[in-house]
């Protein structure tokens, strides 16, 4: 990859487009997924709060990555001259990832599942230095403020009603990645939901998630159109 910018990691939020710039909340998920990260590694933790912590972190992987595929990468393939470069190699980082925490999930007793994990926390690590030193600034380029912050909106819609498991079979890139992974991000949410909880809330909880991902997905493919 060449360096475009100054990486965002070394931007303050005034440069970057506001506090709720598509920059910024970036910038915040992969702060956040840092700390949880190092947080499990620390291993001062008793199993099941472990285990709590990595389904955390499994869970804003997930969404987080299918906003981007979604509202994100189809703008930087339009503005940008190696978008399209770019964005396959962050895509086959994110497939990578998908695939390695699919096996942690099919084999939860498995002796190498710890060395899984650290193998799936390098390849995030990775994956957000590649998106915050090269893909990123390249919006930052293209858009202004206003334009970040519109765009920001329409990642956070995605990402808070996105799938938050993996699932190997599904494409990485609209219209593919919608058609196939919106109605499976309700029954993650299902599984996501606290143990005890009805038949009637869980019944809801479908209904609600389904109809809240579609809706997400439409708004944001329509304003990334009118962004790109």
């Amino acid at each position: 990859m060449t360096a475009p910018a100054v990486s965002i990691s070394e931007q303050d939020a005034d440069a970057l487009g506001g506090d709720d710039s598509i920059l910024m909340r970036q910038r915040r998920d992969h702060a956040r997924l840092d700390a949880m990260m190092n947080r499990w590694l620390s291993e001062d933790l008793p199993p099941g709060e472990l285990d709590a912590l990595w389904m955390d972190i499994v869970q804003l992987v997930f969404s987080h990555a299918f906003a981007e595929e979604t509202v994100l990468w189809p703008l930087l393939r339009r503005v940008s001259p190696d978008g399209e470069e770019l964005t396959r190699q962050v895509e086959a980082e994110h497939q990578a990832v998908n695939d390695l925490v699919a096996r942690i999930e099919r084999f939860p007793d498995d002796p190498r599942r710890a060395e899984w994990i650290r193998q799936a926390f390098a390849l995030i690590r990775q994956d957000i230095r590649d998106e915050e030193d090269e893909l990123l600034p390249r919006l930052r380029t293209a858009f202004d403020d206003r334009k970040l912050r519109r765009i920001g909106a329409a990642w956070e819609a995605v990402r808070a009603t996105a799938p938050t498991r993996p699932h190997p079979g599904v494409p990485r890139r609209p219209p593919g990645n919608a058609l196939r992974g919106v109605p499976l991000s309700a029954f993650d949410r299902l599984r996501d939901l606290a143990p005890g909880s009805g038949p009637a809330a869980r019944r809801a909880s479908l209904a609600a998630a389904g109809v809240a991902a579609g809706g997400a997905v439409v708004l944001a493919v329509r304003s990334a159109r009118r962004h790109g």
